[in-house]
């Protein structure tokens, strides 16, 4: 075997199945999360039954409390288990508004950062080999306005939130422009859950609250419009670019 030329490039490592351990764990937590309906204990219906309960722990052991709050939301953002809205809006009911949006603020960031991680060490490397030049153009083209397209993402409440987590991994997106994005992006939407969670009190009791309520049309065109904003100089760069 000849031995290679001085300065030729080496073999890039190849993709591993054994890669694919923390999508797998994240795909076994959310069937075990639905097979033992553990979402029953995350309904609005629990929090009205248990609520003088819950907020007795929570004076009593109050740092226990956003530990285990903050730690349980994160896992519930990084596991993509479909229940971030109601424990927002139930922290702002227990512990109020201005205590349980830096929480969620900062644990659904270091959720969602972990997600991104797992995803673009799992599969980021194997896309890229299957998918071929296509993808190459696509992701130069995100990354060259990715503050944008990810402030985007991220204020306009349209796209689910796990898919903002995951196609930026794809998309080749730098970790401090997705962690930083999502950090001060998801600042408007979850104050508005904030907020409704700490009024929710008489509602709840009469049984008439609904999730769907919070977001109105108008509230949705407003944030929105938050979202174009940011995404408005990638628009204008497109523009310069293709004008004669």
């Amino acid at each position: 075997m000849q031995p290679k030329a001085a300065g030729q490039n080496t073999r890039p490592q190849s993709w591993s199945p054994r890669r694919l351990w923390p999508l797998l764990m994240i795909a076994l937590a959310l069937i075990l999360f639905f097979v033992f309906d553990l979402q029953r204990y995350l309904s609005l219906g629990a929090l009205r039954e248990h609520q003088a309960e819950w907020r007795g722990f929570i004076q009593a052991h109050f740092v226990a409390a956003i530990l285990v709050f903050v730690g349980a939301y994160t896992a519930i953002v990084a596991f993509s288990i479909p229940v971030a809205i109601f424990v927002t809006l139930a922290g702002g009911f227990l512990f109020g508004a201005a205590v349980t949006f830096p929480m969620v603020v900062a644990a659904a960031t270091l959720g969602s950062t972990l997600l991104f991680l797992a995803a673009r060490s799992a599969l980021g490397d194997l896309l890229r080999a299957k998918a071929g030049p296509w993808l190459a153009r696509l992701e130069q083209g995100f990354r060259r306005d990715q503050w944008s397209y990810m402030f985007f993402l991220r204020l306009t409440p349209i796209v689910p939130f796990f898919i903002v987590n995951l196609a930026p991994a794809f998309l080749g997106v730098d970790l401090l422009c997705f962690a930083v994005a999502t950090f001060f992006g998801i600042m408007p939407v979850t104050l508005i859950y904030c907020l409704a969670g700490a009024g929710i009190g008489d509602a709840l009791e009469a049984g008439t609250f609904s999730v769907q309520a919070i977001l109105t049309p108008k509230l949705i065109l407003a944030l929105t419009g938050l979202g174009v904003v940011a995404i408005l100089p990638a628009i204008l760069r497109r523009f310069r670019k293709t004008a004669p």
